[in-house]
Order: structure tokens, then sequence, then C-alpha cells
């Protein structure tokens, strides 16, 4: 078990709480998936290699700051969460353009 800092603002861990941190990833998940595809499908009606580079620099720009707080314990759901969503944002943009 990792031990934490003794000023640490959270408390020591007594466990996974697996069903709240599923719920809340799948939240994220969807807002963030939802959010890829509509934010691409709009932009494909205008140019889709402008929706390509802008749908890469949107999550460029935001992994760094969202991928440091992947070990904080509540953040690391909406983290994990986010991450799925973007994959599966892409994944239907794609499938949907084909």
């Amino acid at each position: 078990m990792r031990m934490l800092h003794p000023h640490s603002p959270y408390p020591p861990p007594t466990g996974t709480p697996w069903f709240t941190g599923l719920l809340v990833a799948g939240f994220a998940a969807a807002v963030v998936a939802v959010a890829i595809i509509a934010f691409g499908s709009q932009l494909a009606r205008i140019n889709p290699a402008l929706a390509v580079f802008l749908e890469l620099v949107v999550v460029a720009g935001v992994a760094p700051s969202v991928w440091r707080l992947r070990r904080t314990p509540v953040w690391r759901w909406l983290v994990y969460g986010a991450a799925a969503g973007v994959v599966a944002g892409w994944t239907a943009l794609l499938v949907g353009a084909a």
C-alpha cells in the first residue's frame, strides 16, 4: 500500500469504491463521447480534414492536464472515463464516416 504524505489533505485509503467509481467513469465516458461526436460531426460538415485536426488539437491540449489527475483518489475515475469516452467518440465518428 502506498503511504501518503503526513500533511496530505486526503484520508488514508480504506478500499477501492468500485461501484461508485465505475458509475462516475461511465458518466464521464458518456459525456465526453457525446461531446466528441457532436463536435466532430458538425466540423466534418464544414471540412473533414479540419475536423480531424481540431479534434486532435483539443485532445492533445487537454490530455496533459487531465492525465496529471489520474493519481488523485476521486479524479482518477473521471480521467479513465474521459479516456474511454475519447476512444468511444472517435470510434463512433470513424464508423459513421465509413
